[in-house]
């Protein structure tokens, strides 16, 4: 009988005692699921694979800070998430402001897992079909909730913002999505 596969974290603590080898077992669980998150985060397609591999090089020059007590995912992304909005300011002339104003604010967040999985479900599904018109923070928070299936509490990590900021963010998130649907009813409609 064989014995079960390593964790994300177990690997990643042999990483840090200098199994270096281990961490292309890393790159091979999330090199797919990055990409796919830059191609739903990021307008530009062109440089996503560049940009993620770029992530790969930081999480493996830092993965002695990672606390291996600690989900492995949502720190790999946070990297992932930091170099895309990277490439966002440098490609873009607007780019996402410094300054978030939600994050000023505290709010408490209930989920209920029944409405969450019908909504979860609706929402994948709309999302796909409408993401190309959000705003990038909001684009950034649908794809991380609803395709990545990360918790509140692992967004906020992720995006380095309270968990109250996540609830916010994906409620005008949604908002956003709800206009831009009406705004594409209208238009095919008429």
């Amino acid at each position: 009988m064989s014995a079960a596969p390593l964790t994300d974290e177990e690997i990643a603590r042999t990483v840090q005692e200098g199994d270096i080898e281990g961490f292309g077992e890393l790159v091979e669980r999330y090199e797919a699921k990055l990409l796919r998150y830059g191609r739903k985060f990021l307008p530009r397609t062109e440089d996503i694979e560049d940009i993620v591999q770029d992530a790969f090089v930081s999480a493996f020059q830092n993965i002695k800070s990672f606390d291996t007590s600690r989900r492995f995912s949502p720190w790999i992304y946070q990297i992932a998430h930091n170099a895309f909005v990277n490439a966002l300011r440098k490609h873009s002339r607007n780019p996402l402001t410094m300054v978030d104003f939600d994050t000023f604010l505290s709010y408490h967040v209930e989920e209920a897992p029944t409405d969450m999985e019908r909504e979860h479900k609706e929402m994948r599904e709309l999302i796909e079909k409408g993401l190309d018109e959000l705003s990038p923070k909001s684009r950034e928070i649908l794809v991380l909730f609803y395709l990545e299936d990360f918790s509140y509490t692992e967004i906020a990590d992720i995006l380095q913002v309270p968990v109250g900021t996540v609830g916010v963010r994906l409620k005008r998130a949604r908002e956003q999505l709800r206009q831009v649907y009406e705004k594409m009813n209208m238009t095919y409609g008429e």
